[in-house]
């Protein structure tokens, strides 16, 4: 199902009209009816906008389920910092690190850093 799809059904089921919806996101009738139609594809912000006007989570305009969707179990129970790279152990040490020295580094200077590490990364990619 489209989110254009989703977006209209779960306006019907709690019997909300397009007028409703502006007055509740403050979007415009004639864009939520373009973006209803499948004409215009909202943003996440103009879709978070949506879920609050129909009090409902974000995640109910991508999955169909009555229950919220399963989070896998290496996930759950873990922030944002924890699951990305640099959040915690020794790559948060490294992280911490590089960030104090680059801080007192110039500005031409780190520039000359990045382009190193771009080139390092894109001869890696091509070597694979």
């Amino acid at each position: 199902m489209m989110i254009n799809e989703r977006l209209r059904q779960l306006r019907e089921e709690k019997k909300l009209s397009q007028g409703d919806i502006e007055k509740r996101s403050g979007l415009l009738r004639c864009y939520i009816s373009r973006v209803e139609n499948g004409h215009t594809v909202p943003s996440v912000e103009t879709l978070e906008r949506f879920a609050r006007a129909l009090e409902v989570p974000v995640y109910q305009f991508f999955y169909e389920g009555a229950a919220p969707p399963n989070v896998p179990s290496i996930l759950r129970g873990k922030s944002p910092a924890e699951v990305a790279w640099g959040g915690s152990g020794k790559p948060a040490a490294y992280l911490h690190t590089l960030r104090k020295y680059l801080s007192k580094a110039r500005d031409a200077d780190r520039k000359l850093i990045m382009i190193v590490a771009q080139k390092l990364v894109s001869e890696r990619s091509r070597r694979t």
